[in-house]
């Protein structure tokens, strides 16, 4: 998720488990705890790209790092209010349950988490929401926003913080069985459409649940379209996108195998000019469902001393404006 919503979802977390004791400082403890995993950031000044990638959502988004730091921040938060009573167990269950949460959520994205590090990098991802949803995190933003602002009674600040969590947590629901029905309802058009495929990648679009971009990969590319939950076409439209693994044999370097990796399998590789680019085809395309033909938002390129430092925001709101907001509405409603 993104950071404002790891923030106020911690908070109000925070003001349920110690609002009495702490006062506001509890939603400042919520926020920072929910937010530590995202410590990784500062891979960020020493690593390249490449390897930055397999860093961010890695060991600090594991079982074993919550199991290590929680205990340690535990006795760090008892020692500050010692004098309010919380015991150490209680600052214990407060840091893990914050940072199992973050975890958890993360692993919604299409990122890719790494709750088992070190012991296997497999990435758990069900991509099933966009990093940022506006529908997933209003919820606990204006909770966040009354908790701060409003002085209310503990009953009230409680049913505040419980109603906006709630709402997410069925948000979240509803997103795992819309990806259940798009999933089973392109599975059925690509079997009338006698398209092949080995793995089906299905993930929303920015900033909703409606809208599902589509990978169908069979041995050598890539099936690329779009599903609305609103859409009653009974043909999908598709454009096919080939890996091009023999470009791979240009360029041997550990980057490559990182990125292969990063993209769990779903990358193509293609020359601009004389550059050589690596894809990675999870992140969708810049108004894909606008315009079938245009980049992915993930390229990298792979060159010496290559521009490469924003290359997961690179291209994902390239172009955004108005009224490429509006063709995503439409597109949204099956237009």
């Amino acid at each position: 998720m993104d950071t404002i919503t790891h923030i106020v979802v911690g908070a109000c977390i925070g003001d349920l488990f110690a609002g009495k004791q702490l006062g506001r400082k509890a939603m400042l403890w919520g926020a920072l705890a929910q937010s530590l995993p995202d410590i990784d950031f500062v891979a960020a000044f020493w690593q390249n790209p490449a390897n930055n990638l397999l860093t961010h959502r890695g060991f600090t988004h594991s079982f074993l790092f919550i199991i290590l730091i929680s205990p340690l921040f535990a006795m760090l938060s008892e020692r500050w209010h010692r004098k309010h009573d919380i015991s150490i167990y209680k600052w214990v269950l407060f840091w893990g349950i914050q940072m199992l949460l973050h975890i958890f959520l993360d692993a919604f994205n299409v990122y890719g988490t790494g709750w088992f590090e070190p012991f296997s990098h497999h990435r758990v991802s069900f991509h099933s929401i966009f990093v940022a949803d506006p529908f997933f995190s209003i919820g606990a933003g204006a909770a966040f926003l009354a908790l701060l602002i409003f002085r209310s009674k503990e009953n009230l600040r409680r049913t505040i913080a419980i109603g906006a969590l709630s709402f997410s947590a069925i948000y979240l629901a509803y997103s795992i069985i819309n990806q259940r029905m798009i999933r089973n309802e392109v599975g059925r058009l690509l079997a009338r459409q006698s398209v092949a495929y080995n793995r089906l990648f299905i993930t929303p679009t920015p900033l909703n649940n409606w809208l599902w971009y589509v990978v169908a990969e069979n041995d050598s590319g890539y099936n690329i379209g779009y599903r609305s939950v609103f859409d009653r076409s009974s043909v999908m439209d598709l454009k096919y996108y080939p890996r091009n693994d023999s470009l791979r044999k240009e360029y041997i370097h550990e980057d490559v195998q990182h990125l292969v990796r990063f993209s769990q399998g779903y990358y193509t590789l293609e020359k601009w000019n004389d550059t050589l680019v690596f894809n990675d085809l999870r992140f969708g395309q810049i108004l894909g469902w606008q315009d079938s033909s245009t980049r992915f938002t993930f390229y990298y390129f792979l060159r010496e001393n290559a521009d490469n430092d924003l290359v997961v925001q690179r291209g994902r709101f390239a172009r955004f404006d108005k009224s490429a907001f509006t063709s995503l509405i439409d597109r949204i409603k099956g237009n």
